[in-house]
């Protein structure tokens, strides 16, 4: 099977390159953020997160809406609502996706502030839809960095799932395809540590995730029958967490695949000390060298 040659067929092309152009994907909170961040803060990269587009772009009224709709429930605010007296917005950032997480929400007892599996179902289904169409617009706002800000530089700063809505085992993946035709595509690995230490800082504060309808059913179904529970009475973090473990062994060698047939790999660890534009663009260079042809 023939995949889409890298972007950079080699060091030497990336080094020489005069637009470099990179999208970040791994499990969140392995540093693509972080690192998206710094290359922005240097002033010659223009940072197009994927997360904040799904928030604005395609997902911002249904979160508006939804916000809307819990004060209505408050006699004032409805009142004021009503009345055009107030405005209720979300107030998503490329650091702070909390909107975007609490809408997605988590299925279970509504007294816990859970979502009936139905409405989480088509939540999931919304969001897998905004993010495609987040994805596919990266290659449109590479030309408008460049036309518009005079921005040299790109880097998509996409979201953990993106292994959800692609089939990295397929070369006519058209998601993938159209990526790779203007990105290298940039696996962040994270170590066995790295894993448990997001696996805790999950327990800590669960959080809603996105995951494809089959994995979600799959999961769904075997935390009812392993706790003898019905689905009303389901603890929603307690869902999310026993999702999030098997969704851990899940991604990781869809990511890996995704690396091998469309890209390169770094480490957590490599990216962590790239602390500069240079050193970024050099561990790059390094990972495209170690990567067969």
């Amino acid at each position: 099977m023939t995949y889409q040659p890298r972007l950079y067929p080699d060091a030497a092309a990336w080094e020489a390159a005069p637009q470099k152009r990179v999208l970040l994907f791994g499990m969140s909170g392995l540093g693509k953020t972080h690192v998206s961040n710094m290359l922005r803060g240097s002033g010659d990269w223009f940072h197009y997160s994927v997360d904040y587009r799904i928030g604005t772009r395609y997902m911002g009224e249904l979160i508006s809406d939804e916000f809307k709709r819990e004060a209505m429930k408050v006699p004032h605010l409805r009142e004021l609502l009503l009345s055009d007296s107030i405005y209720i917005a979300s107030n998503i950032t490329f650091n702070n996706l909390a909107p975007l997480s609490t809408y997605l929400g988590k299925p279970g007892d509504p007294a816990k502030g859970g979502l009936s599996i139905d409405e989480y179902r088509k939540r999931q289904e919304q969001h897998h839809a905004a993010e495609r169409a987040a994805l596919l617009d990266a290659p449109r706002f590479i030309e408008r960095a460049g036309d518009i800000y005079s921005y040299p530089h790109f880097v998509c700063d996409s979201g953990g799932s993106i292994c959800e809505v692609v089939d990295p085992e397929d070369p006519q993946d058209p998601i993938l395809t159209e990526l790779s035709r203007s990105m290298l595509l940039v696996w962040i690995e994270g170590s066995e540590a790295h894993s448990e230490e997001l696996v805790r800082r999950f327990e800590r504060a669960p959080k809603p995730m996105c995951y494809r309808a089959a994995f979600t059913e799959q999961s769904w179904n075997a935390f009812l029958r392993e706790n003898n529970i019905r689905a009303e009475d389901v603890d929603p973090d307690s869902f999310v967490r026993f999702a999030y473990r098997r969704a851990m062994d899940a991604r990781q060698p869809a990511y890996a695949t995704m690396a091998r047939n469309w890209g390169v790999t770094i480490t957590a660890e490599e990216v962590a000390s790239a602390d500069s534009p240079k050193a970024f663009d050099a561990l790059i260079g390094r990972a495209i060298s170690r990567t067969p042809s």
